[in-house]
């Protein structure tokens, strides 16, 4: 009972470290992203390719109004999994720095300072009395100098770069599978390809256009969602598009 009402009293607050230095509310927050639906992020020669399942609660709902994944800059994507409301207020943030680099510099932000900006945002909710840390990761992927880049932000505020990642639900099972078949030398239909099969790795029902959310940020177009005929597409190349009959009796 003394360790439980300990563990109790350290929770309580941002600012105080247990006895084993931990920050008990930034594990939890991390807790949160893991109860959010899967975003997957792969980096490839020719870009960046985001994915997100997009689940649904009800057929009553506007599937247009579940967004996880966002246009920061012309260069720049960011998918999202955790407190959707969390990640709308880091997305705005980074949409506002974008913006305040354009007018100051006169050029694109990078985006490794993209991502630092919004970690040391992230950060200042660790260790600020009366406040609680944002619980969302956000993959940040886009072009900088001409080559592919792409970020992941945790609940601390650290920054991590990566060739390929998932955030969210199941995500050890997700990078297991990545890690066995992702390749430095994927073009951007391969790394579609990849990341779709991912996330059909942990869903058995098979996956659907409107389930799913696909973008790329192209060292040539910059980002652009795909729109779901050429998501279903994707699916059926890939051998991964859901039998809907199979339930209709």
């Amino acid at each position: 009972m003394q360790g439980q009402s300990q563990q109790q009293a350290y929770d309580r607050g941002i600012t105080i470290f247990s006895p084993d230095g931990r920050l008990y509310q930034v594990e939890y927050a991390r807790e949160a992203v893991k109860r959010g639906t899967a975003s997957i992020g792969i980096r490839t020669d020719d870009g960046v390719v985001l994915v997100v399942d997009k689940r649904i609660r009800s057929p009553l709902m506007e599937r247009t109004s579940v967004e996880k994944i966002h246009k920061a800059d012309d260069h720049i994507g960011i998918a999202s999994a955790g407190h959707v409301a969390d990640a709308r207020q880091l997305i705005d943030f980074a949409r506002r720095q974008a913006q305040v680099n354009q007018l100051r510099y006169s050029e694109p932000i990078g985006v490794e300072t993209l991502t630092k900006a919004v970690t040391d945002h992230i950060q200042q909710y660790t260790q600020v009395g009366g406040a609680r840390p944002f619980g969302v990761a956000l993959i940040i992927g886009g072009i900088e100098d001409g080559e592919p880049r792409l970020y992941e932000t945790d609940p601390s505020g650290t920054p991590y770069e990566w060739q390929a990642l998932a955030v969210g639900a199941d995500r050890g099972d997700i990078e297991d599978y990545l890690e066995e078949h992702y390749s430095d030398d994927l073009d951007l239909d391969g790394g579609i390809g990849l990341a779709m099969e991912a996330l059909a790795s942990v869903n058995e029902d098979g996956l659907t256009s409107e389930g799913i959310g696909l973008a790329t940020v192209s060292v040539e177009d910059g980002f652009g969602k795909v729109p779901d005929e050429e998501v279903e597409t994707h699916l059926e190349e890939h051998g991964l598009l859901a039998d809907e009959n199979e339930d209709d009796e």
